[in-house]
This record gives C-alpha cells, structure tokens and sequence, in this order.
C-alpha cells in the first residue's frame, strides 16, 4: 500500500482522497504502482488549481458576465465534489467559495453602474427633449433646425431607458421637432407668397423707371428716381432669381438718366468755371476801390462792376459763397463810408454831438474847481471821491469829442 498527506492506494488498488469528512473513493488504479496511481491523480488536481486559476483571473480581468462566470464555477464546483483527484479539495472549495463571493460583488457592481448609466441617460434625454420643447418656439430657423439634428444623433448615441420611459420621452422629443418642422414650413410658404408680391411690385417699379431714362426734366426725375429707389428698399425681396434680373434692369434705367444727366452737368460746370474766372477777375477790380477815397467815383465805379457781374451769370455752387461774399465786403465798405459822409455833413447830429461836448466839458470844469478846494482845504477823503467822479466824466468827454471829430470839427 502507497501513501502521501492527500491520499493513498490501497492492496486492490483503490485509490483514496483524505477530506475533512474522511477518505472518499477517488477511483482504481491497476496499470501501475501505487506511486503512478497517486501522480496520476495529483496531476489531475493540479489540473484542477489551473482551471480556477485561470477563471479566477477571467473574473478580474475581463468583463465575464456573472452568468457565465457562476457557470464556470459549478462546473468546477461539481469536479471538486466528485473528488476523482488526489490533493486538499477544501484548499479548492475556498477558492471556489471566495470566487462566487467575487462574482456577486462584481454583479452588484454591474447592477449599480447600469441604474446610474440608466439614471445619467434619462437626465441626458429629459435634457435634450426640453432643449427641443424651447427650439421648437424659435424663429432662428436655420440654426434652430442644424441644433435639432445635432440633438438627434445626440439621442441615438445615448443607451435606452425602459419601454415605457423611453416612448414617452422620444414621443416628446419627436412632438418638438414636427411644431417646429411645421412652423418653419408656414414661415417659408408665407415668405415665397410675399416674395411673389414683392417681384411684382419691383416689375411695376422696373416698368416706371425704364419709362423715365429718356427724361431730360432733370431735377423732378432724379427726385423721382430717389422716391422708386425708396419704394424699392421698402418693399422687400424677391425670389433672388427675379431679384436679381429686376434690379439689374432697375439700375440699367437710372444709369442710363443719370449718365445722361452727368454730360448735360459737365457742360454746365465748364460753362460756370469759366463765369467763375470772370466774376473773380471783377471782384479783385472792386477790391482795389477800398480804401474808399472818393465816395463819389467809387459809388459809380462798383455800380459798373456790378451790372457787368450781374450780365455773367452762375458759378459753381460751392463757390458761390465765397466769391459772392467778396463783393459784399466792397458794398458794405462802401455804404459805411456813405454812412459817415451823412453824419459829418447832418447838422442836427452836429449840433447835438456839440451841445453835449460842451455840457460835458463845463461839468469836467468844475468838478476840478471843486477838487482843487478840496485839497486846498486839507479835506482829501472829499477830493479823493470828487476824484473819481471827475474820471468817470473825463471818459465820456473823450467819447464826445471822438463823436464831433466825425462830424469834422
């Protein structure tokens, strides 16, 4: 009889595994020795210890399902109870044991990582359907409608909840985007009708403003044309097809005035260049009457200049001011010094500009008279306030007798 701390081989050649319940039958042996029988059956052990080996690093290291993972493990479970191996079955069983307790940790793991994915997706898609619900109402329709399509493929890639939660969220999700698929329909519908309107509006404006091209009333039609130009921007677009060859039309009549127009303008500015040249030729001849010496000559002598600047006829506009305001400078140089000759020779204004220097004249006398016997007195606080009285008048003499001097005298 043969023996190790496992097992043994008895005289017939049965072969025994010691457990904690006592000797269990492992099998017979009667091609060999003792010593081959029990290699034999350690060697199936061993074969044993592999296989949970190798699933107990399945379990960790890859994403065995629970399922197969419990399958695999009563498969072994059950070889271990069958005992036909020789070594420490019980060593076997608490690896088992610790693997199912593994597993079922892995489950709940599993189980709870899927209620939050399933959690985390039906937040994703109430995000998304109320997201859609506010789109829906939006007139930005171009973006509204690329962002409704984003949330579609967002949708997809998102794990389904329940039946039941599910249909009712993309029931939502796909009642948004139909109102405003709809909406959008009726905005464009209504749009392609004011487009129809708007092409033939521009058609009636087109037809006017080729009526017009041929005009030669210059300033009531280039007025017009503005008020069609107006007309134009305020009644919107058409199709762009028509949009475009209206206004081309629309701009060829205008241009076709307006070029018109340009050569008449052209011959007109030439023209007041050259009344330009002459009416400055005349305002320099005006200049040279100032200072005025003679008012009689120079009151004749711009009365000449005049009527022959009057014969020229317009200027450019822009520089109508500043040559017009040349000659007023000699009229009015000219009028002041007729002014002044009327008050030198006016003998009322004489006589009353005298009077009043002579009024003057006598206060101012005696002011100082008074000043004088002030000081004389030694009495300076009343000379010093007869004083100031005594400027003050001094200064409206000065005027006065400026006054008579332009009388000559």
């Amino acid at each position: 009889m043969s023996s190790d701390p496992w097992g043994r081989v008895d005289e017939t050649g049965t072969v025994y595994v010691r457990t904690a319940d006592g000797e269990q039958v492992v099998g017979s042996w009667q091609a060999g020795s003792p010593e081959e029988a029990l290699a034999y059956f350690e060697r199936k052990y061993e074969g044993l210890v592999v296989e949970i080996g190798l699933l107990e690093k399945r379990v960790k290291t890859t994403d065995l399902s629970a399922k197969d993972a419990m399958t695999a493990i009563d498969h072994l479970r059950t070889q271990v109870d069958e005992h036909h191996v020789v070594g420490d079955l019980e060593a076997l069983r608490t690896r088992l044991d610790k693997l199912v307790a593994t597993v079922e940790a892995r489950r709940e793991e599993r189980k709870a990582a899927k209620a939050k994915q399933a959690d985390e997706a039906r937040t994703a898609k109430e995000a998304l359907v109320a997201e859609a619900e506010e789109l829906a109402a939006s007139e930005q329709w171009r973006s509204a409608g690329e962002r409704l399509r984003a949330l579609v493929d967002t949708w997809k890639g998102l794990p389904r909840l329940d039946r039941k939660a599910d249909d009712e969220l993309w029931h939502r999700f796909s009642h948004a985007r139909s109102a405003f698929s709809k909406r959008r329909k009726a905005h464009f519908a209504a749009l392609d009708a004011q487009r129809e309107d708007a092409r033939k509006a521009k058609e009636k404006l087109v037809a006017e403003a080729e009526a017009l091209s041929g005009s030669t009333d210059w300033g009531p039609t280039a007025a017009r044309y503005r008020d069609l130009m107006a007309e134009w921007k305020a009644v919107g677009r058409a199709q762009r097809e028509s949009e475009d060859e209206l206004w081309g039309r629309f701009r060829g009549a205008q241009d076709v005035f307006f070029q018109a127009r340009s050569e008449v303008f052209a011959e007109r500015d030439a023209e007041q260049q050259v009344n330009l040249t002459h009416k400055e030729e005349l305002a320099a001849e005006a200049e040279k009457l100032l200072p005025v010496t003679d008012l009689k000559a120079a009151r004749a002598a711009f009365r000449s200049i005049n009527e022959r600047w009057e014969a020229i006829g317009h200027v450019p506009r822009d520089a109508r001011p500043k040559i017009e305001g040349r000659m007023h400078a000699v009229e009015r140089a000219i009028q002041e010094a007729e002014e002044a000759e009327w008050r030198r020779t006016n003998p009322e204004a004489r006589a009353r500009a005298a009077g009043l220097t002579g009024q003057l004249q006598a206060a101012v006398d005696k002011l100082q008279e008074q000043v004088d016997k002030a000081r004389a007195a030694g009495n300076d606080a009343k000379a010093d306030k007869l004083s100031k009285e005594l400027e003050g008048r001094k200064a409206l003499l000065d005027q006065a007798l400026k006054g008579l001097e332009e009388f000559g005298g």
